[in-house]
């Protein structure tokens, strides 16, 4: 009709399937995605309103006002790298024969290849066995005491084993005294981190204990401590997302840390320690952990906060930790990543989703800040549009936005941070995680990189003990 001024184009809400016969007609359709809330579980849809930012309500206004608490605090907090020490000196509380690892708490009989492996090696690289076998026995005999590294401050990338002798980068939030800590990276290859054990590897980690910790640490103590947060922002406008792309952030840091690694250290090993920064493009994963880490602790334990301070995975099960619900893990089963495989290798070989470096999604960069880092689809799979839908959609689920890592591709927004429980599950967008794909048997090492999604349902079981916390119910009366 002339008073249209176009052809008509209908508007499609919902179930794809009603547009279909009006699109075989020739009508032009435009198909609009939504979802009842919480999927239509009814009793989740409940709470979810319950829980929802009401001024006018005692229970809305605690959920808000604790919001504002812990996303205030997140905002605020400012990473400083202050040293580089043995773990069993710098972590508190960390005893002999006990070994930390990656994700939620889970026992030996149930681990994964790689983090069983991982186990061994760390066994043999303390002295505490000399074979394999050995270590085994110990394990067996119950004397080894396992524990998740967040239960004492600490992250570790994929199998993230953490023994006493290890060096720690130790980063402590200026703005709150927290402190957090994580392993060295060891680079690519064989490493323990994929549960690798062999000679070589036990002699890198022996290195690393020996000459690159105490050189680091005596080049921090020359200078000064290193602004992480500081970093991360530079390396965002750089191309990385801070967590499977640290090539401009490792060359920050190198570059940072250099001048004094040449004053603190003899020549040679100054030379070795440069030479290995400069070779390992993810160095600056572990500084972004434990940096994201040490940030989220900030926020907390604040009662009725629906933020979420973790998320990681032991290769079998996935958990999150809600600052309203203190130190409780929720869980659910690991998905498998999807993505790109090195020759050789496919799906079928692949571990579950694994390691603590979910913490840099949990903060608002990796997978969240991915529109910062287009290359990446190249090692993850994808396209430099599909990075940009990442970092719009993970908006969906987050309260606010941080200013401070702007990114250049959206504008200079700031990368969508503090994600919420009741968000997630009102939305059914489950966060976005870009990842490394790990072998499921030990030794065998990275086999590809790809995306995985956090599992819905440990959110929905959050949203109910928030509800119990709050007085609520789970039928929301």
């Amino acid at each position: 009709m002339p008073m249209l001024g176009a052809s008509p184009v209908l508007l499609n809400v919902g179930v794809a399937e009603f547009a279909v016969a009006p699109a075989a007609h020739g009508a032009t359709v435009r198909q609009l995605e939504w979802r009842p809330p919480a999927d239509g579980d009814r009793e989740l849809g409940l709470l979810l309103a319950r829980l929802e930012d009401d001024a006018d309500d005692p229970v809305g206004e605690r959920v808000r006002a604790a919001n504002a608490l812990a996303v205030e605090r997140i905002l605020a907090a400012r990473p400083m790298l202050v040293g580089v020490r043995p773990a069993a000196e710098a972590i508190p509380g960390l005893g002999p024969l006990t070994i930390l690892h990656a994700g939620p708490p889970i026992a030996w009989d149930r681990m994964c290849g790689p983090m069983r492996g991982a186990i061994v090696g760390a066994i043999l690289f303390e002295g505490w066995a000399a074979t394999p076998l050995e270590a085994m026995s110990l394990v067996m005999d119950g004397r080894i005491t396992f524990a998740p590294c967040h239960h004492y401050g600490a992250v570790g990338p994929m199998a993230g084993v953490l023994s006493p002798s290890m060096p720690v980068v130790v980063a402590e939030n200026a703005s709150g005294g927290a402190r957090a800590f994580a392993t060295l990276n060891e680079g690519l290859g064989k490493v323990l981190r994929f549960g690798a054990y062999d000679d070589e590897v036990l002699t890198r980690l022996r290195w690393i204990r020996s000459t690159l910790g105490p050189t680091l640490d005596a080049a921090i103590r020359q200078q000064g401590p290193v602004d992480l947060r500081m970093l991360i922002a530079q390396a965002l406008q750089m191309g990385d997302e801070c967590h499977n792309r640290n090539v401009a952030a490792t060359s920050l840091f190198a570059r940072k840390l250099a001048p004094s690694v040449l004053r603190a250290a003899e020549h040679d090993a100054a030379i070795v320690v440069l030479d290995f920064l400069a070779g390992n493009d993810h160095f600056f994963l572990n500084l972004s952990m434990a940096a994201c880490k040490s940030t989220l602790d900030a926020a907390q334990g604040i009662p009725g906060s629906t933020v979420v301070t973790a998320m990681a995975r032991n290769g079998v099960e996935f958990g999150i930790r809600v600052s309203g619900t203190g130190d409780r893990w929720f869980t659910a089963p690991a998905n498998v990543p999807e993505g790109l495989y090195f020759p050789g290798y496919g799906p079928d070989d692949a571990n579950p989703d694994l390691g603590d470096s979910a913490i840099t999604e949990t903060r608002g960069i990796g997978g969240f800040a991915m529109a910062a880092a287009p290359a990446i689809v190249r090692f993850v799979g994808g396209t430099p549009d599909d990075a940009l839908g990442y970092t719009r959609e993970m908006g969906r689920i987050t309260l606010t936005r941080d200013a401070d890592f702007a990114l250049p591709s959206l504008g200079f927004a700031g990368a969508p941070t503090a994600i919420d429980v009741r968000r997630v599950v009102d939305s059914g967008v489950a966060p976005v995680i870009n990842t490394g794909i790990a072998h499921r048997e030990p030794g065998v090492g990275q086999i590809g990189a790809g995306i995985a999604r956090a599992p819905l349902a440990c959110f929905a079981d959050a949203l109910r003990a928030l509800g119990r916390e709050l007085l609520v119910g789970e039928a929301g009366r």
